[in-house]
């Protein structure tokens, strides 16, 4: 699997996040194949309002942006090995400085939001929305299920004799 990224703004803020190994354990639980490449690019509000209003017809800058390339109801199953064709699931634009302010707002930290936000736009790339209540709440556990699990990947196991 190939993680693009692009920083147009804040890299010194998100350059040592762990960006990359984050898109992959989740493409990875999505259970997208080998040859899949994805980009994610950081960009200052202003470029972030331009792409909401030409694409989504709203004013101002929103947190993140999901682009579809390859239609992900294709059949790649068959297409799943180091010499098949790339698979160019799509690519995902964030505001980084979205994500500081409504880190302040919910109270978590500027990673947590980035992490968020990159979980969101990888979902809705996998075929996930949130137009309806009942497939808002589906994407929205299956977010908090894949923090959760990323989350807790590195941490030891506790001892059953403490």
């Amino acid at each position: 699997m190939e993680i693009l990224i692009t920083y147009g703004h804040r890299e010194e803020d998100l350059a040592s996040l762990p960006i990359r190994d984050l898109a992959l354990f989740v493409l990875e639980c999505e259970g997208k194949p080998i040859n899949t490449e994805v980009s994610i690019s950081f960009v200052d509000d202003t470029a972030m309002a331009e792409l909401n209003e030409r694409f989504r017809g709203m004013e101002g800058p929103t947190d993140v942006l999901s682009f579809e390339c390859d239609n992900i109801d294709d059949d790649i199953t068959a297409a799943d090995g180091p010499s098949c064709p790339v698979y160019e699931l799509g690519d995902i634009i964030i505001a980084p400085d979205v994500a500081a302010r409504q880190s302040t707002e919910f109270g978590n930290s500027f990673e947590q939001e980035v992490s968020l936000l990159i979980v969101h736009g990888l979902l809705h790339l996998c075929g996930y929305d949130h137009i309806v209540d009942e497939e808002a709440e589906v994407m929205e556990a299956r977010e908090r299920e894949l923090l959760t699990a990323w989350t807790e990947r590195d941490l030891p196991a506790v001892s059953e004799n403490r």
